[in-house]
């Protein structure tokens, strides 16, 4: 095995989870977000010579992902409802599970760029300039970008809290 081999293997080996989740956000399928993750390792293996050389390789991988869902979402003709599956990390789950579950549907709910700079914003915690390298845009389009997604995401974590907390006061 070569030194170049070795390396992407170490680099594999202490990221693979953290990328995981981070297709996982930008997917919201499991199953999907193995092949997202699958995908972008393949080909950033090819490229590993000089990805290697990047001070931030997981930067990177993580726009290779990125792209690779907005790419997926695109060539959707139709939108489809994807089904609910586990996180790759329950940790991430920490608190009221049935709030996750609103705010994980509320999160598929957004356009794949929307959702992109979400996850890596805020799930990731990117600066904003960090952001718009990943995704290959300005900071203005991160920024407004994330205005957007963050208003339509209050709407429907409000919309659902309101009607949830209205239920449970009639039961």
């Amino acid at each position: 095995m070569s030194d170049l081999e070795h390396d992407f293997g170490a680099f594999v080996a202490a990221r693979a989870t953290s990328l995981l989740r981070v297709a996982y956000l930008a997917c919201g399928d499991a199953t999907e977000a193995e092949d997202l993750l699958q995908t972008a390792l393949e080909r950033t293996y090819r490229k590993w010579d000089r990805v290697a050389r990047y001070d931030n390789p997981d930067a990177y991988v993580r726009r290779v992902i990125v792209n690779a869902a907005i790419n997926r979402a695109r060539r959707r003709a139709i939108l489809t409802i994807i089904p609910m599956h586990s996180p790759p990390e329950t940790a991430v789950r920490a608190g009221d599970p049935d709030l996750f579950q609103v705010l994980m549907g509320a999160l598929r709910a957004l356009p794949p760029r929307q959702r992109a700079v979400i996850v890596l914003r805020y799930w990731e915690d990117l600066t904003e300039t960090q952001t718009a390298e990943v995704l290959g845009c300005s900071v203005g389009t991160v920024k407004s970008q994330a205005s957007k997604a963050m208003a339509k995401l209050r709407s429907a974590l409000g919309r659902e809290t309101l009607e949830g907390a209205i239920t449970d006061a009639h039961a």
